[in-house]
């Protein structure tokens, strides 16, 4: 319990009205009324202190209540719900301030009101994630205020709640309503033309203008006696494995994100269209703490376990072993797949990684991102005007040069590289993905 702000001004008060006491005192002049008022005074407010701080004591606190969503986008403001409630007979006024775990900002707190006797009010507060995980709310401050406001007594309500932080599936949720080639082309990602016909057998139907000789079905035809052509799709029976590298490479950040959470952002982002596209999608990490493996599966429950199963995830400073996840995937997948491997390539990558790649290309289809520092490109871009400048710019173009030498080797190889930078690596994803299964070379 502690004074408030208007006892202590009572004291201030009263202390100031000493002073011209005390100096009348010790220049002999006769103030024996004022001294006796002034001492009258401090027994009064010493009472009523001492009466209003038994009343604290036992006046009860009031009931506290906590809505949480139980899941939230990383980077998004959220709303959270407290819901206080007064039981007692006589009107309570109290300030809360609800903790909040570290990674996580907020606003609007703390807050103040106060409740008559029945009475209940409910306040929102702003909450904004800037790490992926699980959190737990464990308590929240309530300060109370005496009846005549003289004390303060600051309480604390266990309040356990439990919250996760996915990545940023707002944009995942809303296309969710709305055409594919809709919501693709709002990303900025274009679709490929078409060249040839589909590999997969999808109907019969009438021969129309701009069909092929190819697609008439002889047989059909002879029976019907109209001519009746094949109608075929893009194969919807592949399977595409997100392989997601968490080591120390990955937590290079641009901006808020880091370039693991543009890795998963862009992976989920991939699993949503190729869902859509009736394909099946898996995910497996290497480099982490414990790597994870989600077996591919089709229907759009699957980007659900995919958020589920990797949200959490936070890149360490483990090394990258490529050789070690080649090994541990070709055990697992053992059908052919198009596998998308994440990470963050450096110029002294080469023979591990050429041999690992070139064990998994002989079973599967590999593809490897190669995310690229921003500060690279503007470094390269800067005007040079010192010799600093001059030393930067040298050194970044032979960095990316080199980058550049062990792409074109692995294209040579066989094994294509994407190289972005990472705020463009969602879009560029799914339009590569969406070029070769129009082509029909996944």
């Amino acid at each position: 319990m502690t004074p408030s702000r208007r006892l202590l001004v009572a004291l201030a008060a009263l202390v100031l009205l000493a002073i011209p006491l005390g100096t009348l005192a010790a220049l002999g002049i006769e103030a024996e009324g004022w001294r006796s008022a002034w001492w009258g005074l401090l027994l009064a407010l010493g009472m009523i202190a001492a009466l209003d701080a038994r009343n604290l004591k036992r006046l009860p606190s009031p009931a506290l209540q906590r809505s949480l969503p139980g899941n939230l986008p990383l980077g998004h403001w959220s709303h959270v719900q407290l819901l206080a409630r007064n039981d007692d007979s006589h009107p309570v006024e109290l300030e809360l301030f609800d903790h909040v775990p570290d990674g996580m900002l907020f606003e609007q707190l703390p807050q103040r009101i106060r409740l008559q006797p029945g009475e209940h009010c409910q306040l929102s507060y702003r909450l904004r994630p800037v790490r992926r995980g699980r959190f737990s709310f464990q308590r929240c401050d309530m300060q109370l205020f005496s009846p005549l406001g003289l004390w303060r007594s600051k309480r604390q309500l266990q309040l356990a709640d439990d919250t996760r932080v996915y990545p940023d599936f707002a944009q995942l949720h809303g296309a969710g309503l709305q055409a594919i080639d809709v919501w693709l082309n709002r990303l900025g990602v274009r679709q490929q033309p078409r060249r040839g016909l589909g590999l997969e057998f999808h109907q019969l139907r009438e021969f129309r203008e701009g069909d092929t000789l190819r697609q008439i079905d002889w047989k059909a035809t002879a029976r019907s006696r109209t001519p009746i052509a094949r109608e075929y799709q893009d194969e919807q029976d592949q399977q595409i494995v997100l392989m997601l590298d968490c080591g120390r490479r990955m937590r290079s950040q641009d901006a808020q994100l880091t370039h693991f959470d543009h890795a998963l952002n862009a992976g989920l982002l991939l699993a949503y269209a190729a869902l859509r596209q009736g394909d099946a999608v898996g995910a497996c990490t290497f480099a982490g703490e414990q790597p994870r493996h989600i077996t591919p599966a089709k229907g759009q429950q699957q980007l659900r376990i995919l958020l589920n199963g990797l949200y959490d995830l936070q890149p360490t400073q483990q090394p990258a072993d490529y050789g070690a996840a080649v090994d541990q995937l070709l055990a697992r997948q053992q059908r052919r797949a198009l596998v998308i491997v994440m990470s963050n390539l450096r110029d002294e990558d080469d023979a591990e990684l050429h041999a690992a790649l070139r064990r998994l290309s002989r079973r599967h289809r590999v593809l490897l991102v190669s995310l690229r520092e921003e500060v690279l490109d503007q470094l390269r871009l800067r005007p040079v005007q010192s010799l600093d400048d001059a030393l930067d710019y040298c050194g970044t173009q032979d960095y990316l040069n080199a980058r550049q030498q062990l792409h074109k080797r692995l294209t040579a190889n066989g094994l294509p590289v994407l190289d972005v930078q990472p705020c463009d690596l969602g879009p560029a994803l799914v339009g590569r993905y969406l070029a070769w299964k129009k082509t029909g070379t996944l």
